[in-house]
């Protein structure tokens, strides 16, 4: 399924914002990304498997907040991260 990152996320991707990657899951869909870019998922996952507080993800525009939230192929997701600093 189509996944679109944002900026701070695809220096993992090689500079590219849209990637493909599959999962029943959430879950199951990082960390096939992390498998195709390694180190991707611990920008979004912390130590205790929960999302990051600056981290958004949206299924075809809704926004999810669990891990375990099912996928299909047709899905679009889309991953948002907060800016922060002053």
């Amino acid at each position: 399924m189509k996944v679109t990152l944002p900026t701070p996320l695809i220096e993992y991707t090689d500079g590219k914002r849209e990637v493909t990657a599959s999962g029943n899951t959430l879950d199951d869909l990082l960390l096939d990304l992390d498998r195709r870019y390694p180190g991707i998922r611990f920008r979004m996952i912390d130590e205790q498997d929960q999302i990051r507080a600056h981290i958004k993800l949206f299924v075809n525009a809704e926004l999810e907040r669990s891990l375990k939230s099912p996928l299909t192929e047709r899905d679009e997701v889309i991953i948002v991260a907060a800016l922060s600093g002053g």
